[in-house]
């Protein structure tokens, strides 16, 4: 199973990806492209040229997951610029919500002592 949560890496490619590419395929653009090791636990997230489907790739320690999701109308209008996301973030992305349009609550915060 795969679990999302605010202390998990994620990385998106900020490029398209030819999804005809597999596993082994998309290992390789981890490895080459993002320099980022694909058993390492992150979750490498990967959109293709049209926008209209994204996938999801992730070592959990026995294997490689390879999620796919692709849009029955439209397109994912999030913005590809930048490489790194926060978990609320992925799921907003999964959702296909605009970021602009949702408020939402803060990251994760830890609080600090009490007895202050």
């Amino acid at each position: 199973m795969i679990q999302i949560t605010p202390h998990i890496r994620i990385m998106v490619a900020t490029r398209p990806v030819d999804f005809r590419k597999g596993i082994d395929g998309l290992g390789a653009v981890c490895r080459q492209v993002l320099k980022s090791d694909p058993f390492t636990g992150t979750v490498f997230v990967f959109v293709n040229k049209s926008r209209t489907a994204l996938r999801l790739l992730v070592y959990d320690g026995q294997g490689f997951w390879l999620c796919h999701k692709r849009l029955s109308r439209g397109r994912f209008t999030w913005n590809f610029k930048r490489s790194g996301l926060a978990a609320r973030e992925l799921q907003q992305l999964i959702w296909n919500v605009d970021p602009g349009q949702m408020s939402a609550a803060r990251d994760f915060r830890p609080l600090g002592n009490s007895d202050s």
